[in-house]
């Protein structure tokens, strides 16, 4: 386990064995995070429990991956990223064709007014880092209807 880890190697090993009922196979996590770390493992812990996801670092990857054949069902992203932060790539893709697409925010240094920003973008949930791994997969599951 590196510093970076958000599941310790037990908790590793128990989403591997519990590997919970498996979403369909055209249900697709986009997950934007400018930070390559935390994109690869929150990648990992949708892999572990067999939860397809693609990864962007930015807006500009985010909004090609929504506007190609891919189908995506749920977006996670992190609120600060440069050069545009992930209000501004929610307003986009409310903007979209993919409107109705429901999105949950990460962040590790919110305020209140972004937090209330998001809500009236029709957010799923606003989580803080550190991430709690357990509702935010519940959070997943529910969205994707697993």
């Amino acid at each position: 386990m590196t510093e970076h880890d958000i599941l310790t190697d037990a908790e590793r090993e128990a989403l591997k064995e519990v590997m919970l009922t498996p979403a369909s196979a055209s249900s697709c996590v986009l997950i934007v995070e400018d930070d390559p770390v935390a994109r690869e493992l929150l990648a990992e812990l949708l892999e572990l429990n067999a939860i397809e996801s693609l990864t962007a670092s930015n807006e500009e990857q985010a909004l090609a991956l929504l506007a190609s054949d891919k189908p995506i069902n749920l977006m996670i992203t992190d609120l600060r990223m440069l050069p545009h932060d992930g209000l501004h790539l929610i307003r986009k893709v409310r903007e979209s064709d993919q409107a109705t697409l429901p999105i949950i925010i990460m962040s590790g240094g919110a305020s209140v007014r972004d937090a209330i920003d998001a809500m009236h973008l029709h957010v799923v949930d606003f989580l803080l880092k550190p991430i709690d791994t357990a509702k935010l997969l519940k959070l997943i599951r529910q969205e994707l209807g697993i």
